[in-house]
């Protein structure tokens, strides 16, 4: 907790929003599922892929794994990986 509260004030809050984006990111893809299995109305593409747009990729991805859903489906992988892979790069340009 010491090396949290070392960090300025700004990285403070970048951390908690992506731990938080991240555990909201692993339960929708949860909540998708559920709504899958009981043919209710589902979460949008659009919406989970949003959720990994802004900051979200590891969340959904565990979601993915963990919860088995979306795993197949390819054209929903294909943006999931575009967005992951811009997000990669983003972060290569920012470091160097």
């Amino acid at each position: 907790m010491q090396w949290f509260l070392s960090l300025n004030f700004a990285t403070q809050l970048f951390l908690l929003y992506i731990i938080v984006i991240n555990i909201i990111a692993f339960f929708f893809f949860g909540v998708d599922k559920l709504k899958s299995q009981l043919n209710s109305r589902r979460i949008s593409e659009k919406a989970l892929w949003f959720l990994a747009f802004i900051g979200g990729s590891a969340g959904c991805l565990f979601g993915m794994h963990f919860f088995r859903h979306k795993t197949k489906k390819t054209s929903f992988q294909i943006v999931f990986v575009g967005i992951l892979a811009l997000q990669i790069a983003l972060v290569w340009w920012l470091a160097y």
